[in-house]
């Protein structure tokens, strides 16, 4: 670091220190869902209810609608994919920016937390992505969650010419992604010299809205990326076990989180931290079950799931000739009846 750079690390830190959204600014992340830090909340309380919105409405013609109208029914947070495209049938379809869409939904809400379910170095860089999310944690006044992950082989992975890279690769520069994009949301001056990626005395100046930085939701199901999670995430987020997500039945599709949740306390004891500091968050869509079919099979899907670990359970809003089709007036009806339900003595019987 450059004379220049520490003072203005000692320039500009006091200022960052001062600047609070009711809350101190060492004080821990806050969680992804709307409600207060759970941290310490037991296996089977009632979870945080959330969607994800994917960015297929242009703006005017529904796509504003959609989020506030997330924000009326009650979500703790509205989530969207961050990729360029995303599988077969919403490749050649309308599909829009992550970060633009975060921004105009920022405007248009006032309460609801908003984040990417998931981020991936696949087309990102952590220079620019810190100084885009530390812009829009701003404008949405600390409503901004990143969820994080390493990336897959879909369309994203060859988008910018380059060829795939292997899993052993994406788990490299996914381990150095993360702590460097930690650094550049949380300190002034930031330079670094990695194996995938460098900084050159980036600077980060105000900071985030959120102290010490926003909060990560890490999306992993291997060692190295649930220590990542465990290190650096305010959350965890898991879609279940792929293996079976086409074929397995509720019961293996439960069991399989259940491991991974056990796996994520491993992870946890290696990182020195308690496993109950993390939230842990369900992608639906990808695990054996109906939860959309009724409020019912919903509180039931929901009450098995809590009882495993799962505190935060994200529900995909429905996009008709889909694979995430549903009955929308059944939707919000899970929305506004089923987290009553769950938190009802009778539903925790």
């Amino acid at each position: 670091m450059t004379e220049r750079s520490r003072n203005l690390t000692r320039r500009y830190r006091p200022a960052a220190a001062r600047r609070t959204l009711g809350a101190m600014a060492d004080s821990p992340l806050p969680p992804p869902g709307a409600r207060p830090s759970r941290a310490g909340s037991q296996a089977g309380s009632a979870p945080v209810l959330s969607t994800v919105i994917l960015p297929v409405l242009r703006w005017h013609e529904g796509g504003r609608d959609r989020w506030q109208r997330a924000e009326e029914l009650g979500f703790g947070t509205a989530y969207t994919y961050d990729h360029l495209s995303w599988r077969a049938n919403f490749r050649d379809g309308p599909w829009f920016g992550a970060l633009p869409t975060l921004t105009a939904a920022a405007s248009a809400t006032s309460r609801m937390r908003l984040g990417t379910l998931v981020t991936s170095p696949n087309f990102r860089h952590p220079v620019t992505l810190a100084k885009e999310l530390m812009s829009l944690d701003d404008i949405s006044g600390g409503r901004l969650t990143l969820g994080i992950g390493a990336g897959g082989n879909g369309f994203d992975a060859t988008a910018l010419g380059q060829e795939p890279w292997t899993p052993r690769e994406r788990a490299e520069r996914f381990g150095e992604f993360v702590p460097l994009l930690d650094r550049l949301l949380r300190e002034p001056v930031v330079s670094h010299r990695g194996a995938f990626y460098s900084a050159d005395e980036v600077r980060g100046i105000p900071g985030c809205v959120q102290r010490p930085r926003l909060p990560f939701a890490v999306a992993a199901t291997g060692p190295r990326g649930m220590l990542l999670a465990a290190r650096h995430g305010r959350a965890w987020v898991t879609t279940g076990d792929p293996r079976i997500a086409a074929t397995g039945t509720p019961a293996e599709g439960l069991q399989a989180v259940r491991d991974q949740i056990e796996r994520l306390g491993t992870a946890c004891d290696q990182a020195g931290r308690e496993a109950s500091e993390l939230e842990k968050v369900l992608l639906t869509g990808f695990v054996p079950g109906t939860p959309l079919d009724s409020v019912d099979a919903f509180v039931d899907f929901a009450g098995k799931y809590a009882e495993a670990g799962i505190t935060e359970i994200v529900l995909h809003w429905p996009i008709p000739d889909s694979q995430f089709a549903a009955d929308e007036k059944v939707f919000e009806r899970i929305a506004t009846e089923g987290p009553s339900q769950l938190r009802s003595p009778a539903a925790q019987q």
